[in-house]
């Protein structure tokens, strides 16, 4: 059941923000600019947006999700345009339906305009995952129709997916599970349309493979996946791997192998046109306030800015990766420190500087999680786990 709201949100700012942005409307130069384009409340509208949004320039709109509340207090998928709010489906935690889609990577869409996530909880309950539920992977139309595409099971098949789902063009989905598979460390899979999974990898820590792969997958154009390990490897600090199409995996980067160089990866990568992966860490570096860093595709590893102290940002967490500008500048979020110990917004240019772009404050948001997006003219695009002027979390516009 789908429900329509516009309450919380300036039809005239969406118009000017939202709709002509991401129409790909010409637009004068203008001062870098911070604007609140929806501000959540509890109840059945959702709250805590913390995986950021995904823009559809065809339909002109935002999708997103809320780990918390909704009709049935377990997470909401929504829609946003210059209409206001819909919520597109309330997650119920029954019948086979997931719950609390905490910290997941955003929504894919497809041509069609069909949007695909996963939950960490939900699904097939009792076994190995008891009360909480293995996790799931569904689907929802632009009606609000969602069918459960696949419930993980805790086996080799493995349980609680996060991090970000990939698609092809022929509507196959991949992701990671943080938990389950052949060695309890971990999957990465593939799904196709009909809902069939396959398991691509299980991860191995005891043999200094990783372990916990939280930041989801990338995709290439030939069929690799990239991502990020929490823990394992060769210090056990984490990794930066490569799945080929025939699942062979490649460990391309281990963190602990050099001192500074970062530890603990929660997110997943980024990546550019010549192959290079970019993406951050939660421990480690200079501060010990977790890094952004680049691995090139033979291995090679360079700390690109160090976190902390505040005021700048510090230990981003899941989802808090980093997303390149057609000039190789980085953009991010970090959940918490800033002026306010709220978290901040931030641009990495190609020389290594970083420039804090917004620092949260509470009333504009606060704790801001999930990768950042561009519209076709360069805005950014997020979303705050909390604050707002009802406590429930925002989604925000950047002009950088």
């Amino acid at each position: 059941m789908s429900s329509f709201k516009t309450q919380h949100l300036s039809s005239a700012m969406m118009t000017a923000a939202l709709f002509l942005a991401i129409t790909g409307a010409s637009s004068t130069a203008q001062a870098q600019t911070y604007s609140l384009l929806y501000q959540f409340k509890a109840g059945n509208d959702g709250t805590q947006p913390g995986a950021g949004v995904t823009i559809d320039p065809k339909r002109q709109a935002l999708y997103g999700t809320t780990g918390e509340d909704g009709s049935f207090a377990s997470g909401t998928v929504f829609k946003l345009n210059k209409y206001g709010e819909t919520v597109l489906h309330s997650f119920t935690g029954a019948g086979g339906d997931g719950e609390f889609p905490f910290a997941n990577g955003s929504l894919v869409v497809d041509s069609a305009g069909n949007l695909f996530g996963a939950t960490l909880s939900g699904g097939t309950y009792g076994g190995v995952c008891g009360d909480s539920g293995c996790g799931m992977v569904f689907k929802v139309t632009q009606s609000g129709k969602e069918s459960v595409l696949y419930q993980f099971q805790g086996g080799l098949d493995g349980n609680y997916p996060e991090g970000s789902i990939a698609i092809d063009s022929s509507g196959n989905l991949y992701g990671a599970t943080s938990s389950g598979g052949e060695f309890g460390a971990g999957v990465v899979f593939t799904i196709d349309p009909t809902g069939q999974e396959k398991t691509l990898y299980s991860f191995n820590s005891f043999n200094g493979d990783g372990q916990a792969p939280y930041g989801g997958v990338t995709r290439d154009d030939s069929g690799n996946l990239y991502g990020t390990t929490f823990a394992g490897g060769a210090a056990f600090q984490g990794t930066v791997f490569k799945i080929a199409p025939s699942g062979a995996e490649t460990i391309l980067y281990s963190f602990g192998s050099q001192t500074g160089d970062g530890s603990e990866p929660f997110a997943g990568v980024s990546l550019d046109p010549k192959g290079n992966l970019y993406g951050t860490t939660y421990f480690g570096g200079a501060s010990n306030f977790g890094t952004v860093f680049k691995v090139t595709p033979n291995g090679t590893e360079t700390v690109l800015h160090n976190f902390g102290p505040s005021p700048d940002g510090e230990s981003p967490f899941v989802g808090d990766g980093v997303i390149l500008d057609s000039k190789g500048n980085l953009y991010g979020v970090a959940g918490s420190g800033g002026s306010s110990a709220f978290g901040v917004i931030y641009k990495i240019d190609v020389s290594g500087k970083e420039t804090i772009l917004h620092n949260f404050s509470g009333p504009d948001g606060k704790v801001p999680e999930g990768n950042l997006a561009f519209d076709p003219v360069g805005n950014l695009y997020g979303t705050a786990n909390g604050g707002g002027a009802y406590g429930g979390g925002v989604v925000f516009r950047l002009t950088p």
